[in-house]
């Protein structure tokens, strides 16, 4: 590949990715969570399965964990988390989602599906569903964290 494909490459890549975070970000706001950054919806993804810990955090949006810390505060704060203890450290604190963040993160998948479908529409299941396979055979595990 010569390096001006690469850069192109590069390029519609990260167009892609910025425009998607852009429109789930809408999406999100549109469902009424006015309150949040695109940041914010980076530490949901992590923080939904089962918490996570601020050091997990941190590495996970590659930030310092007082950067983390911050927006541990914040997003508490606002009520879409809270501190818990944690199962199995004394020392450490979980940090989960609460019935708000819940519903911030269910109304950013179905902003996400909005915007899937219509790449859907324009270049078919097919190749939307070969896409996928692709760009998942080539980072399979992420990061997925902003682009600060």
């Amino acid at each position: 590949m010569q390096n001006s494909d690469a850069m192109a490459l590069f390029a519609a890549l990260l167009a892609a990715a910025g425009d998607l975070t852009q429109r789930i970000h809408d999406g999100v706001t549109a469902r009424g969570f006015t309150d949040l950054r695109p940041a914010h919806g980076f530490a949901f993804a992590r923080l939904a399965p089962d918490g996570a810990t601020v050091t997990d955090l941190a590495v996970h949006l590659g930030v310092t964990k007082q950067a983390a810390s911050q927006l541990v505060d914040e997003i508490v704060r606002k009520g879409y988390a809270e501190r818990r203890p944690h199962p199995e450290d004394a020392r450490a604190r979980l940090i989960v989602l609460t019935g708000r963040g819940w519903a911030c993160t269910r109304a950013a998948e179905e902003a996400a599906a909005e915007v899937v479908g219509g790449w859907a529409e324009l270049l078919g299941e097919g190749e939307v569903h070969a896409l996928r396979e692709r760009l998942a055979r080539i980072a399979p595990y992420g990061p997925i964290r902003p682009a600060w």
